[in-house]
């Protein structure tokens, strides 16, 4: 970079002066970084959103007056800019932290414990790679946080080691249940899209359902358990040998891949990425249609890469169905655009308008098994 003009505009959020010293020192070691702003709280972050217009915003969680969840789903739905999250809960997997990517937040950073963190050469190239990374995504606006009811969540199931799990039953086949399989991926930009659907999911939807989310594993038990609290259909991170079953969405944890085996259980596995993924969507997408043929519906969204491409190819040739999220509605238009040029997906839609498509293929597909037209 030659000119100032050329590099990315940061604001720096932080309520503590001096991490906002030790942070505008890491950044500005970048010669493709600025730091042309900071604010101390969440009011004076909103004020400087509007007035400076930065390419990307540094936001602290816990701060006064306004904190830095308020100040995401104020900028967000008003003005939306590219935020990172940057906050010590980030370590921990906390519920802030997945708020935040829920309203629209592109990514997040542990925050530095201070200038002697011992590991602080790293935490520097990740924050700035971060931050470079959100200036080049394509926001939308989004909608104000969903308000939690506890009653909808599904108590999970104790965790209990895999070799010593009891082999499960058998699970009927979906063709001769009638049930379908709903099969969602996603990554950067997911955690938004899917607050907008699945809570828009009827309770009663005769499907189905699992989800490969390109998360750290410390945050997907959290995640599922934010994603039922708001919506009508049970939600729970998966457990290596239980089934698929009608009226529940599982959660593939962020350790591992998540296999559909032929009677219809789920299969994990921690080993090594594939495709530069773990979870890799096109393993659970690639697994699903092997076992539930033309009863699969998979729903492509916002996401960063390829995975799900070959997916896709799997579904559409087992006879399955295709939906995609447009890039208007994209905060990374990858995984979808990817998904089209492979395959030819059946419908690419607006984030808003998924859950009534995905509810339209699944009761159309519950109509064609009852007259024998699949």
């Amino acid at each position: 970079m030659t000119g100032s003009d050329k590099r990315i505009r940061v604001l720096l959020v932080d309520d503590s002066a001096f991490m906002r010293k030790v942070m505008h020192t890491m950044i500005s070691a970048d010669p493709s970084l600025q730091v042309v702003g900071e604010a101390g709280d969440g009011r004076e972050a909103v004020a400087l959103a509007e007035s400076l217009r930065p390419d990307v915003i540094s936001m602290d969680l816990r701060m006064p007056h306004v904190d830095g969840l308020e100040a995401t789903e104020i900028i967000m739905s008003q003005n939306p800019r590219p935020i990172v999250i940057v906050s010590s809960e980030s370590r921990a997997g906390t519920e802030g932290t997945l708020q935040a990517l829920a309203l629209g937040a592109v990514d997040f950073v542990s925050k530095p414990s201070g200038p002697i963190d011992l590991d602080m050469h790293t935490v520097q190239q990740e924050l700035n790679r971060k931050l470079k990374m959100a200036a080049k995504v394509h926001v939308v606006r989004t909608a104000a946080r969903a308000r939690a009811d506890p009653s909808k969540v599904e108590t999970p199931l104790p965790v209990r080691p895999r070799e010593s799990a009891p082999a499960p039953a058998p699970a009927p086949r979906l063709g001769n249940e009638g049930c379908p399989l709903v099969v969602l991926c996603a990554s950067t930009g997911g955690p938004a899209a899917l607050m907008k659907i699945v809570p828009k999911l009827r309770k009663d939807l005769p499907a189905s359902l699992v989800l490969a989310l390109h998360m750290p594993a410390s945050f997907t038990a959290q995640f599922a358990q934010q994603l039922a609290e708001a919506s009508q259909i049970a939600v729970k991170e998966a457990l290596s040998g239980e089934p698929v079953r009608h009226g529940r969405l599982l959660l593939c944890p962020g350790s591992h891949h998540m296999r559909i085996s032929n009677q219809g259980v789920v299969l994990l596995d921690d080993g090594e990425r594939i495709g530069g993924y773990r979870p890799c969507a096109d393993v659970t997408m690639e697994t699903a249609a092997a076992w539930a043929g033309p009863m699969t519906v998979g729903v492509i969204l916002s996401g960063m890469g390829n995975d799900g491409a070959r997916g896709s190819v799997a579904i559409k040739a087992a006879g399955g169905y295709l939906i995609a999220q447009d890039e208007s509605s994209s905060m990374v238009f990858g995984m979808a655009q990817e998904a089209i040029r492979a395959s030819g997906v059946d419908e690419v839609l607006a984030v808003d308008d998924i859950a009534a498509a995905i509810e339209k293929r699944v009761l159309y597909l519950r109509g064609a098994v009852k007259v024998g037209a699949l």
